[in-house]
Order: structure tokens, then C-alpha cells, then sequence
């Protein structure tokens, strides 16, 4: 697939559309897999299975997740997406968190995927430690 500015703004559109279904394999089946996945406040994750096990961990905790696009720039092979996170803790508490994703593509694959925000926001609000 070329990485065209509309293929990589789809694949990353998928991927954060996908969190609402909680399908491990939907969530992962954009990524290649050498895939590098980085929370920017913590040490990154590289290839497919250790991404794979970071998002069954949060999907473990996680009775819902909503990631809702505010602003999104792409081009070829390159996506920055603004963003806020909505989930619900499987004790019911919830988390909203302003997050900025960066993702690069190659083939149609993400190949690293960033995401900044405030670490001891998200932690205070989860209960969860990165």
C-alpha cells in the first residue's frame, strides 16, 4: 500500500477507532512488526509483541476507551493527530487526558507511533503507574 497522505490518515483513524471495540487484534493489525510504540514519558516498547502485551494490559483495565480526534495533519507516511482520551477503569472511575500522537508509516504499517501527554496526570487519574 502507498503511503499516501488519505491511506496514512486511514490506518491511523482505524487505530484509534478501534480502541471502542476492544479487539487486541483490530487494535494491533495496523502496526508493522518491528513497530516501535513509544509513551514519551516512559521507556518505548519495540516490536508487535511487547505493543501486543502494553495494549492487552491497558484493555485488562479498561472497561471503556474512547479516543476522540480534535485535530489531525497527515502526510505521506506521517500523522499527528491532538487528541483526548476517555476511559472508564473497570472500578468505574474515569480518565480524560489531552494526549498528541505521532505516528509513522511505511507500507501501509505504523512503524512508530509516540504519544506525548502528562504522566503523573494520567497516573493520578488511573491509579495505574507506567
Amino acid at each position: 500500500m502507498p503511503d499516501t497522505k488519505q491511506a496514512s490518515e486511514r490506518v491511523v483513524r482505524d487505530f484509534l477507532g478501534s480502541w471502542q471495540d476492544r479487539s487486541l487484534d483490530s487494535i494491533c493489525s495496523g502496526f508493522a512488526p518491528d513497530a516501535v510504540y513509544h509513551d514519551v514519558p516512559v521507556e518505548p516498547i519495540e516490536g508487535i509483541a511487547g505493543i501486543r502485551a502494553v495494549f492487552q494490559a491497558f484493555l485488562d483495565v479498561f472497561a471503556d476507551a474512547k479516543l476522540d480526534i480534535l485535530s489531525l495533519a497527515a502526510e505521506p507516511g506521517l500523522v499527528l493527530v491532538e487528541r483526548i482520551d476517555y476511559f472508564t477503569m473497570n472500578d468505574g472511575r474515569k480518565v480524560v487526558l489531552p494526549v498528541t500522537g505521532v505516528f509513522e508509516l511505511n507500507n501501509g504499517k505504523i512503524t512508530r507511533f509516540s504519544d506525548y501527554f502528562d504522566l503523573a496526570d494520567f497516573e493520578t487519574q488511573s491509579g495505574m503507574r507506567l
